[in-house]
C-alpha cells in the first residue's frame, strides 16, 4: 500500500485567532481559508511539506451529533482535554521562546521525557494542546 498523511483536523473556536497562531506564531502557509464568521474552514502546513496539512475547522457541526454530544464537545474544548497535535523542530529552544513570547498558554516547558524525547508544550487559541518535540 502507498498511504500517506494527508490532513489531520483541529477544531477552532475563533477561526481569527487559530489562524494567526498557527500562520504569524508557528509559521504554517495558509493552503485554503473557506467560509465565513466562525463557519471558516482553514488549512495550514508547513512551507517545506506541501503534502501535510492541518484543517482547522468548526467544531461540533456534523448534522448527525447529538445536543448531548456537542455540549461534552464544547466542555472537552473548554478544559482542552478534546484536540491535540505533535509537531517536531530541530531547535526547540528557539521555537519555545518564540511561541511562549506570543502569549500562548504554555502547559510545559521544554523538558526530557523519561521515555527519551525532550519536548514542550502549549494551548492554542481554541485549547487544543500543541506538543513540540526536538528532532534529533
Amino acid at each position: 500500500m502507498d498511504i500517506t498523511i494527508h490532513t489531520s483536523s483541529l477544531p477552532h473556536v475563533d477561526p481569527d485567532e487559530s489562524l494567526a497562531f498557527y500562520r504569524d506564531v508557528l509559521g504554517f502557509e495558509v493552503r485554503n481559508d473557506v467560509g465565513q464568521g466562525k463557519m471558516r474552514w482553514i488549512t495550514v502546513g508547513p512551507a517545506n511539506q506541501p503534502d501535510t496539512s492541518i484543517l482547522l475547522a468548526p467544531p461540533a457541526v456534523d448534522p448527525g451529533l447529538t445536543d448531548d454530544e456537542r455540549r461534552t464537545i464544547a466542555e472537552m474544548m473548554a478544559k482542552g482535554t478534546y484536540g491535540w497535535i505533535l509537531l517536531a523542530t530541530r531547535n526547540l529552544d528557539d521555537t519555545f521562546e518564540k511561541v511562549q513570547a506570543s502569549n500562548a498558554e504554555v502547559v510545559q516547558e521544554p523538558t526530557v521525557q523519561p521515555y527519551g524525547i525532550r519536548d514542550c508544550a502549549f494551548r492554542d487559541p481554541a485549547g487544543n494542546l500543541v506538543r513540540i518535540q526536538e528532532l534529533r
